[in-house]
């Protein structure tokens, strides 16, 4: 058993390492990799990617007794092989088809992961013992996904990771909804499918944004593209002076890129929430900026 002070280090280590992994080189296990521990048939492709994340992140679980506790209590739960169908199944996957296109500085592409290319795939789960656990997966085959570019970095994608943090944000959207961050549309369109939901309003303040969204994407989304209304504003502004009188029943706040920009922004909406009494509000990937406070 690991001691609250090991699991507090364990947390960091693993945190720190993963980091590291999946912003310089995620895709360093392969299928060839893989393919070379199971040909013979002596273990799964499983089990063949978690011992060499397990050796590239550092952990000699062969010699150090901690190693082997890390490996045996954090890895079954953190790691996450996925079915690329399941996620070409999901909803807006279904009903919408970008170009690749720019309009100022942002740009619509479509982006890949390799197959065994490590990606976050959820927010942090809290256990009761005190672990953090990182929800890591990955695709036996190659996954397609949008992508929305700013400047040529990252902003807003459709991966398995958002479909995962905004699902419970969807589910719990109900009524009049308002979300700050437009990106692809998908939190917008998943909730305007909801039958319980009367109406989405979003605010965005970028107008290049808002005309990729209502260039390329509003046409594909049917009926519940009716129920989405942009406004551009800037959502700090909004939330201090329009929020409240709107009668949202639901607020959603994605206007991060990651923990790194969010933990602010986060803190500064929060301090905000008193404007709407009456709303109920939820933040992605809260319990992630939660442990980087």
């Amino acid at each position: 058993m690991l001691t609250p002070e090991q699991i507090a280090r364990c947390n960091q280590l693993l945190l720190e390492g993963l980091s590291e992994y999946l912003n310089e080189h995620p895709d360093f296990i392969d299928a060839d990799a893989i393919r070379e521990l199971t040909d013979d048939g002596s273990m799964t492709a499983e089990e063949a990617f978690s011992l060499m994340l397990a050796a590239a992140l550092g952990l000699s679980v062969g010699e150090s007794a901690l190693h082997r506790e890390i490996y045996a209590v954090y890895f079954p739960e953190m790691l996450l092989p996925l079915d690329a169908e399941v996620y070409r199944q999901d909803p807006y996957y279904r009903a919408v088809r970008l170009p690749d296109v720019r309009e100022g500085r942002w740009e619509l592409r479509t982006l890949s992961y390799k197959p065994y290319e490590a990606f976050a795939a959820g927010d942090l789960g809290w256990r009761p013992d005190g672990r953090m656990i990182p929800q890591i997966g990955y695709f036996a085959e190659r996954f397609d996904y949008p992508c929305v570019l700013e400047g040529g970095r990252e902003w807003m994608l459709i991966t398995p990771n958002e479909i995962n943090t905004m699902a419970p944000h969807v589910e719990a959207a109900f009524g009049k909804v308002l979300t700050y961050g437009l990106g692809l549309g998908y939190y917008a369109f998943m909730t305007a499918r909801k039958e319980d939901v009367e109406s989405v309003t979003v605010v965005e303040r970028d107008a290049d944004v808002i005309a990729l969204f209502e260039r390329y994407i509003r046409p594909q989304l049917g009926k519940p593209g009716e129920k989405i209304k942009i406004v551009q504003a800037d959502a700090f502004e909004y939330a201090a002076t329009r929020m409240g009188a709107g009668g949202f029943n639901y607020v959603f706040t994605d206007l991060w890129h990651d923990p790194s920009d969010g933990v602010a922004l986060y803190h500064r909406m929060q301090a905000l929430e008193h404007l709407s009494p009456g709303s109920q509000f939820g933040y992605w990937i809260e319990d992630t900026l939660r442990w980087y406070e």
